[in-house]
């Protein structure tokens, strides 16, 4: 097996980081999305690595494996985003998600955010599972904070509080 390493990401990894979302998001699930229709792939040091944020990749080698981004969404609240696992680096064993969530926890914990929201779609069944065996608990969109980022494709909302409340 080769090393997995989890680091933020750099420049130079954007090509990376758009090869692997894009298949998963088309071939995989059938969502018909674009580079262009997520104008954050194109900015991820001004989106994701501003203010409480950040955007990690997972590699293997010199190539991206995987991604998960942190949007700041103000009042100590930030969005979950761009999660995203290459085919052949899923499961436990792998332990690829499960290196990328940690890294965002406890940068989320470091920052002193109180919550981490996300939105995902009906289709990614291993996800939901995944975010809820990792203390993520379903919310009712309503329940959002209004700077919530809402994609289209969203259709079930978490969230995972990190404050002691």
């Amino acid at each position: 097996m080769t090393d997995i390493r989890v680091r933020p990401f750099t420049p130079s990894d954007k090509d990376g980081v758009i090869s692997t979302i894009l298949p998963i998001q088309s071939e995989e699930f059938g969502i018909a999305i674009t580079a262009a229709d997520q104008p954050d792939l194109s900015a991820i040091p001004e989106f994701y690595q501003s203010g409480k944020g950040q955007f990690w990749v997972a590699t293997s080698g010199d190539t991206v494996v995987g991604t998960i981004g942190l949007k700041d969404i103000g009042n100590d609240q930030a969005a979950l985003r761009k999660m995203f696992v290459a085919a052949d680096f899923r499961g436990r064993e792998r332990g690829v998600a499960t290196a990328l969530l940690a890294a965002l926890v406890r940068h989320a914990e470091a920052q002193g955010l109180a919550d981490v929201y996300l939105g995902t779609t009906d289709k990614f069944l291993a996800a939901h599972r995944f975010y809820e065996k990792n203390g993520f608990v379903e919310v009712e969109k309503s329940t959002l904070p209004p700077s919530f980022p809402v994609m289209v494709v969203d259709s079930r909302f978490y969230r995972l509080s990190l404050s002691a409340d």
